[in-house]
């Protein structure tokens, strides 16, 4: 969430930022002001009236003590009461005006970094570098969901019978395989330093305000309504509320969690794309990187995430491209974003595996995640950061598919096969 204060101070600055999105938001910032205006006048009416309603109590009470005229200390009383009805009238007047304030802040996404390229759309990204030899299989490869069938690892017309369209179910082998991808990412991101951590998979409304899935994505995530609970859509959701509401030492940052969970996302507005195999589906499993950091470790720290993520694919030796997303491609609330795209030979293409995210304190505003300093008065929001490390179900497909053998099997990454206990599926 943006901060009102600067808007107010500095719009001309904060449009500029924000229609670097390829949107017009001057009209919406205008009008935050012009509330904003009208709530401090009230604020200003009531604090006087407040102040003429304390001076009568003190008056009236004066006035008593001395004797005075029962006709003035009825004046004065009757002067109270008409004053305690028109505070009683601008209190609710005053509320109403707040909570639209916040409710249009929330709509609003964050200001790209002054270092985000600026550009229309995903077609404007820039590659920063490629690792790995996209071109080293020379057999025709099938792709993934085919060769996952015709293993005898993956499901999806039972699935399908027993949920709906975009569930798939993982058997034998299928299934050990994610276990052991899930046991790889962790063991590595933990001896990178990351603390794991098994958060709930259902959160409050509270949660998904915080990092920015509410109000605007409501309709992208699958809700419990009578216990006012949600699946989530990335262990991001429920990491980082784990510090909502809270003051921090600046001492203990940065805060470093890396976590394994199901995911739920409605997928809306995909109806016809990838609408086979592993790469959007309704429910998928994943590890997630999420750090708390100080401001001034803010991009440092957004850095070594993306390495962190690099990591495991250098590790299961698939290639990779990292691409840095322009203004126009950005996420709702991230500052900066940097994609890492994986190799899927069967498509000749590179697809998203992991999308690592700086929000800066756009996160923290919402969430009220502060820290404090040693020595120094007051509170600052903390940076948030997160990325995948990594989408569980499109790295099996990038393994099934990288891995293919001219003799039907595919070969179990090296890194992976202490999990298995063997060399093929």
């Amino acid at each position: 969430m943006l901060d009102l204060k600067q808007i107010r101070d500095n719009l001309a600055e904060i449009a500029a930022g924000l229609n670097r999105r390829n949107a017009d938001y001057t009209p919406t910032l205008q009008d935050i002001l012009g509330l904003d205006q009208q709530q401090r006048e009230l604020e200003a009416q009531r604090t006087q009236l407040q102040a003429r309603s304390n001076e009568i109590g003190k008056l009236v009470g004066q006035k008593s003590k001395q004797g005075a005229d029962p006709e003035e200390i009825a004046a004065l009383k009757a002067e109270g009461n008409q004053l305690k009805s028109q505070l009683s009238a601008l209190e609710p007047q005053e509320k109403e005006i707040k909570a639209e304030i916040r409710a249009r802040l929330l709509q609003l996404p964050n200001l790209p970094s002054a270092t985000t390229p600026i550009g229309k759309d995903e077609t404007e990204n820039i590659e920063v570098r490629r690792w790995g030899d996209e071109y080293k299989i020379s057999h025709a490869v099938l792709p993934h969901w085919e060769m996952a069938e015709k293993l005898g690892i993956l499901d999806t017309e039972r699935s399908v019978k027993v949920a709906q369209s975009r569930f798939i179910s993982l058997i034998g082998l299928g299934a050990a395989l994610e276990r052991a991808l899930v046991s790889f990412m962790l063991d590595q991101q933990t001896r990178a330093g990351y603390v794991e951590i098994l958060p709930p998979i259902l959160v409050n409304s509270d949660s998904l305000l915080g990092t920015g899935q509410l109000p605007k994505f409501a309709e992208e995530s699958f809700q419990c309504k009578d216990d006012d609970l949600w699946l989530i859509p990335t262990a991001e959701v429920p990491v980082t509320n784990f510090y909502r509401d809270e003051v921090l030492e600046a001492e203990s940052l940065p805060i470093k969690h890396c976590a394994y969970t199901p995911c739920f996302r409605r997928e809306a507005g995909s109806y016809g794309r990838d609408t086979k195999g592993l790469i959007r589906l309704h429910q998928f499993n994943k590890v997630e990187l999420v750090k708390i950091v100080h401001p001034d470790q803010s991009e440092a720290e957004h850095q070594r995430l993306v390495q962190d993520a690099e990591a495991i694919l250098q590790a299961l030796q698939l290639p990779y491209r990292v691409v840095e997303l322009c203004t126009g491609d950005l996420g709702f609330g991230a500052a900066k974003c940097y994609d890492l795209e994986v190799w899927l030979p069967a498509a000749g293409t590179y697809r998203e595996i992991s999308s690592c995210s700086n929000f800066h304190d756009f996160q923290a505003r919402r969430a009220s995640i502060r820290f404090k300093e040693k020595g120094k008065k007051g509170t600052q929001f903390v940076h948030t950061l997160n990325g995948s490390g990594l989408a569980i179900g499109r790295t099996m497909a990038a393994i099934v598919e990288n891995y293919q053998q001219p003799n039907g099997s595919v070969r179990v990454p090296e890194v992976l096969q202490p999990y298995l206990k063997r060399e093929f599926l």
